[in-house]
């Protein structure tokens, strides 16, 4: 087989994304890239739901754990480096196995980041002084008002998100969204996307007790021993933003908990409006058997 084949695994968080990695990954015995975006820091391992080590010895890894929170690491320096380890990988192997669920990161492998205009780095720096002084409710209230397209289709959770899209918005004069998807350079690898999905009470009934299961495993502790860092943009990201405000003393632990868990069920709910937007995805429900799976998988390839 001449073609190279990259399996990408999508879906909302809890579904068992990882798992089926894994699974995929050791039937044609190669490697796994991770496309979590949450996962590439290694002082976050409870809070991202990272591949255990059993996980991580089931099959090879790349991606997990690679940065830490204090580098600046963002969307375009990991397309740059997951593509260079593709090339490399691709030399011995005609099948591989990307997971995540970070729908820019995975666009970014599979189609190519977006051309943004430069922009005045003032732009940024103010918008970072609002987020500050008045929170992220102000930039989410700005944003639906300057590009409601990309309001309704970012993770308005998220302040580098949300800071990126009124960045160009506002530095450019046009919406952040008008300069999304347009033609990009091909790959010379096809790619095949599986989703896993399930009916949103389900999903939202694995997040919860996920969120569980990461408090019984030491979340709060993790997230105590990032204190110091509170202020990093990798950290600004649920479980571990509701719990800083738990440890500052401005919320109840049981408060923090909860709101972690409301959180990551609104992180689903834009995950599968991303994913679902896409057309080229071959949706399985989560308890489908591997097997059906990889026979689907297999004829494909």
């Amino acid at each position: 087989m001449n073609q190279k084949h990259l399996i990408s695994i999508v879906g909302p968080t809890a579904i068992g994304k990882t798992a089926l990695s894994i699974h995929i990954a050791q039937q044609f015995k190669t490697h796994i890239l991770s496309a979590d975006s949450r996962q590439f820091y290694k002082e976050m391992q409870i809070g991202t739901a990272a591949p255990t080590k059993d996980e991580l010895n089931a099959a090879p890894h790349h991606f997990i754990h690679h940065k830490s929170v204090l580098d600046d690491y963002n969307v375009g320096a990991f397309e740059k480096e997951a593509l260079q380890t593709l090339n490399t990988l691709f030399k011995d192997h005609n099948i591989l196995v990307m997971v995540g669920g970070s729908g820019l990161y995975i666009d970014a492998i599979t189609k190519g980041l977006d051309d943004f205009p430069k922009v005045d780095p003032s732009v940024r720096k103010q918008l970072n002084d609002t987020l500050a002084k008045e929170g992220m409710v102000s930039l989410q209230d700005k944003l639906k008002t300057l590009d409601p397209v990309a309001y309704d289709s970012i993770s308005i959770e998220n302040p580098r998100r949300v800071i990126r899209a009124l960045e160009i918005s506002i530095g450019s004069g046009k919406p952040y969204s008008s300069f999304l998807n347009k033609p990009k350079n091909s790959r010379d690898f096809k790619t095949t996307t599986i989703g896993l999905t399930a009916e949103r009470a389900t999903i939202y009934e694995r997040i919860n007790k996920r969120v569980d299961l990461m408090m019984d495993a030491g979340l709060l502790d993790e997230v105590r021993s990032l204190a110091h860092h509170q202020h990093m943009n990798a950290l600004n990201t649920v479980g571990y933003s509701e719990l800083f405000k738990f440890l500052n003393g401005e919320w109840p632990l049981d408060f923090a908990i909860s709101e972690i868990k409301k959180n990551s069920r609104r992180y689903a709910k834009r995950q599968m409006t991303w994913f679902r937007k896409k057309e080229d995805i071959i949706w399985f429900d989560y308890q489908t058997p591997i097997s059906n799976i990889l026979e689907k998988i297999k004829s494909i390839i």
